[in-house]
């Protein structure tokens, strides 16, 4: 069976999946919709404020429906966020002080915090450097969330808990809204004043609710991931409970300023209107994700998530073995992006990664990953990790050369 036999064999055992996509993208839909009737979005919302950013209603506007679409008493969002590393380092900074303790309760965190936190480098002012103490609990041998050891793990001084919703550049399960539920209850039942702060990228739209619908203190992400919907060309977010919010707010800006500044540089469009496409965008990357994983897993491939299993985000796990499979699967999907099709990706030093890093980025944003992308770090197991897609065919036009590129590697 040739590439393009294969693929459309993974199509025809899919649809019924897509098809309940598709009625989760209308309920997510749905949700942004009365968001934005609630609170009477118009066209006088576009107009943004210069200089200081003072009284700008479409800013204050969305950072409301936004909040209303996030369950979430509160939010900021700003295209001031470099990054979602940067949001997610001004929640950390703004809640945290010297002496209180940090714990990663999914295993290691992603690369690039482990310079935030002072895992990795020194003297840029980490969370460690001020004082700020850390630890994580290990996955188990089979990779999971250690429940048990979670229920122990909590004392009084456990100002934070980190709850990474992605796998990351690892192999585990990325969580599911459920988990992140279970892990707030044991959080809270050990100590209720304890903060527990989502690392929500990759994540949003992919279920029905968020991690602040079911009790998470905040959480924080990218507008060039899922909430920008393929359109907004930089930031990031902050949602949760709202004095929460402000002390982040205030690590962005400055105490005294916080939420209440912030120029929006005539991008309030295209943040609400990146929002009201988000839900589709995610649903068509998830199709993608599903054709991904169902194709190399019956190339003989181990796949995270398996081929069948709901998602926990827009990203698909290929562990394929060696580098020179990476590399050429990365080729493949970048020789089919709508952007720099004529580029080859090459393993290189990237800002805040541990390994060299080849990735694949045909993107009309610059990083962003609810288009379709590809990457991985140079390591061993050498896993390859793909994510986004603005339209599943698309997804599927890639795959057939990833799947030829690799193949003649073998």
């Amino acid at each position: 069976m040739n590439s393009f036999e294969q693929l459309r064999e993974a199509e025809q055992a899919l649809l019924e999946i897509f098809s309940a996509i598709d009625a989760q993208v209308k309920h997510n839909l749905k949700r942004v919709l009365d968001a934005f009737r609630d609170h009477r979005v118009g066209a006088h919302h576009f107009a943004g404020v210069s200089g200081y950013g003072h009284d700008d209603l479409g800013r204050e506007t969305l950072d409301q429906v936004f909040a209303q679409v996030m369950g979430a008493e509160a939010a900021v969002v700003r295209v001031q966020f470099v990054s979602g590393t940067h949001a997610i380092a001004c929640a950390l900074y703004g809640v945290l002080r010297p002496g209180d303790e940090m714990l990663a309760v999914v295993g290691s965190p992603y690369d690039t915090l482990e310079e935030v936190i002072g895992l990795r480098g020194q003297g840029q002012g980490s969370l460690l450097d001020f004082g700020i103490k850390y630890r994580q609990l290990e996955l188990t041998d089979q990779g999971k969330i250690d429940w048990q050891n979670l229920t122990t793990s909590i004392t009084d001084n456990t100002k934070l808990v980190l709850i990474q919703r992605s796998c990351g550049y690892s192999w585990r399960p990325s969580l599911s809204i459920a988990d992140i539920e279970k892990i707030v209850q044991i959080v809270k039942q050990q100590n209720p004043h304890t903060i527990c702060f989502v690392d929500n990228c990759y994540g949003e739209f992919i279920e029905t609710q968020e991690p602040t619908h079911i009790g998470a203190d905040l959480i924080a992400g990218s507008l060039i991931k899922n909430p920008g919907g393929t359109v907004v060309s930089a930031g990031g977010y902050i949602a949760g409970r709202s004095e929460l919010v402000e002390a982040a707010a205030c690590r962005l800006t400055a105490p005294g300023i916080g939420s209440q500044g912030g120029a929006t540089f005539d991008q309030n469009r295209l943040l609400f209107q990146g929002l009201f496409l988000a839900p589709q965008m995610v649903g068509e990357a998830m199709k993608g994700t599903y054709l991904t994983g169902y194709v190399f897993d019956k190339l003989g491939y181990p796949v995270n998530p398996p081929p069948l299993a709901p998602r926990g985000d827009v990203i698909q796990a290929i562990k394929l073995g060696s580098a020179k499979k990476l590399i050429a699967f990365c080729k493949a999907i970048q020789q089919h992006s709508p952007i720099g099709s004529y580029l080859d990706p090459i393993p290189d030093d990237m800002p805040g990664y541990e390994s060299q890093v080849v990735m694949a980025g045909g993107t009309f944003i610059e990083g962003s990953t609810l288009e379709l992308s590809a990457d991985g770090p140079l390591r061993e197991p050498y896993i390859v990790y793909c994510q986004g897609g603005t339209h599943w065919t698309h997804v599927s036009i890639a795959l057939q050369a990833a799947i030829e590129a690799v193949i003649n590697i073998e």
